[in-house]
């Protein structure tokens, strides 16, 4: 079998509809609910059903969850998700909105985590405090802000 052939082989089993809404939801972590809200909203894209009218769930749609799960984890929004599950389905010449909203929403993941670098640092500090080391070194964090409530 030719590698295309091989490729097109794999594509087609990942599109299989194999799983059951409890299995997907078991696998994605998701509820029930959830899954049925993101068919209703447009985030996930048209679910197969079975011959009595059941959803049927690919390998395709659970590496989508994936993926919906992990923009979920950057704080981007329902709608935001929406949009890019539309610009998704209307096909490769959406790549440049697309590959903004990754840049945009990257730059804001970064600055969450360097917020969160910074609040580990005045949590460390007030551990040092607590735990009676002399050594505690307050964090520039405090000292830029001067923020009321801070003290030991």
């Amino acid at each position: 079998m030719s590698e295309t052939a091989s490729q097109s082989v794999v594509s087609a089993d990942r599109e299989r509809p194999r799983y059951s809404i409890g299995d997907a939801a078991e696998r994605s972590g998701l509820s029930r609910d959830t899954l049925r809200w993101y068919e209703r909203i447009g985030l996930m894209d048209y679910i197969g059903r079975d011959h009595t009218g059941k959803r049927r769930f690919s390998d395709r749609d659970l590496e989508w969850l994936a993926l919906i799960g992990r923009l979920r984890t950057t704080g981007m929004s329902v709608a935001d998700m929406v949009r890019y599950a539309e610009l998704v389905r209307a096909g490769d010449s959406t790549f440049p909105q697309r590959l903004e909203m990754f840049r945009n929403t990257r730059a804001e993941v970064l600055a969450k985590i360097d917020e969160l670098r910074q609040t580990v640092a005045v949590l460390d500090y007030k551990i040092d405090v607590y735990e009676g080391k002399a050594s505690a070194i307050r964090p520039a964090i405090l000292t830029a802000h001067h923020s009321a409530g801070l003290e030991a």
